[in-house]
């Protein structure tokens, strides 16, 4: 599982979500285009393990990337991408009651 692999029609988990793929020996059809199937091209390639990424790329070779962080980076101001959210009726007038109010 060193690299990417595609999508095949040819794998066990492979599903056509028309139900046109017919099985030959030189390959799998597809009926609905008349032409082979091919995964990148079809809008109802689905994978039964749910591993179907973009580009007909198999989910099962793609190996994760993590990150290890310490439990004070995660909480540092900097990690934090808040942006302005605008607001509307009653949250608005809430949140600016409570500004006005030094009590909590």
């Amino acid at each position: 599982m060193a690299q990417t692999k595609v999508c095949s029609p040819s794998c066990s988990s492979f599903r056509c979500g028309k139900n046109v793929a017919w099985f030959r020996r030189d390959g799998v059809w597809c009926k609905d285009g008349d032409e082979y199937c091919s995964v990148i091209k079809c809008t109802y390639a689905m994978c039964n393990k749910r591993r179907l990424l973009s580009q007909g790329i198999c989910g099962e070779t793609v190996k994760r990337k993590t990150v290890e962080r310490q439990p004070d980076e995660l909480f540092r101001d900097d990690n934090l991408k808040l942006k302005n959210v605008p607001l509307k009726g009653r949250a608005l007038r809430k949140l600016s009651r409570n500004e006005d109010d030094d009590d909590y």
